[in-house]
């Protein structure tokens, strides 16, 4: 029996994982948060590895903030950077495979047409150079990993952007939301599925790449938000903004879709469109 570490395991993808984890008789999970696994305390990272066995570590642990890591440097670069060098050299030492999870925000969104993995990053905010950091310390200290590049996620679980769509949509008669940034809306317990395919199809044998997921095809933040109101039956009307008159301290890729190419084709993922995984969300939040 696999033994699986789920790290950030009260977040959107921890919460979707767990809720998966029962259809996987064959493998034996440990969900952990900030409570139980302080990943930026090292010495506690290295004891809770000695005093127990695993396979496989998923860490959904992050610093998401966007706009206070303008700010919140310190916290946001041991979060993102110095967290995730720890883990990445204690799996190294315990043999655990790791897969990462990242950002879209590691591109400065000047591309024409959906990134691929072998796209040069160049974030152009502090929260994706910290993503990015901590990328590049996966690699640099473990030899058995995977990073699973992801873009505007959302679902039942915590704050995000459908959840706060749905309350302005009742709260108000109309909304302005940006409609010249575009990327792809990800319903987390997609991505959670995933990667637990991608657990079931992995063999020992050492892997590592980087991959891209977000459901399928692309959109604005003004059409991801007419989309809700219009799911939702909120009578709430939506008027497209430009970034420039949105109050935001860090700057956002103005393109961020993802190439998903290459995760559907090693591990035979088939991925849905967008509006049907959000249709699956708005009906759990009802």
């Amino acid at each position: 029996m696999k033994k699986i570490l789920v790290t950030g395991s009260n977040g959107q993808l921890g919460s979707e994982i767990r809720k998966r984890a029962t259809s996987f008789s064959g493998f034996n999970f440990t969900f952990t948060d900030i409570e139980e696994l302080d990943l930026t305390n090292a010495s506690a990272v290295n004891e809770f590895f000695n005093q127990n066995s695993f396979d496989v570590c998923i860490n959904c642990a992050a610093y998401t903030a966007v706009d206070r890591a303008e700010d919140d440097r310190e916290l946001a670069l041991l979060v993102n950077f110095e967290a995730v060098q720890t883990l990445a050299e204690t799996c190294q030492q315990h043999a655990v495979f790791l897969i990462h999870v990242s950002t879209d925000y590691v591109f400065d969104g000047r591309n024409y047409k959906p990134y691929d993995e072998t796209e040069p990053p160049s974030p152009n905010s502090y929260y994706g150079l910290t993503k990015l950091k901590g990328e590049e310390a996966v690699f640099s200290f473990c030899d058995n990993a995977i990073i699973i590049r992801t873009s505007w996620l959302y679902s039942s679980y915590g704050n995000n952007f459908v959840k706060t769509m749905l309350r302005l949509g009742k709260e108000k008669n109309q909304i302005g939301v940006v409609a010249d940034q575009i990327g792809t809306p990800t319903y987390a317990g997609d991505l959670a599925a995933s990667i637990l395919k991608i657990i079931t199809k992995h063999e020992d044998k050492k892997l590592n790449k980087i991959y891209h997921f977000s459901n399928e095809g692309a959109i604005s933040w003004y059409d991801f938000a007419q989309a809700i109101m219009e799911v939702a039956n909120l009578d709430c009307k939506v008027n497209p903004i430009e970034s420039k008159d949105f109050p935001a301290k860090a700057n956002r890729p103005f393109y961020s879709v993802l190439n998903k190419a290459r995760i559907k084709k090693d591990f035979n993922i088939e991925i849905p469109y967008w509006l049907d995984s959000l249709k699956i969300v708005l009906n759990e939040l009802r």
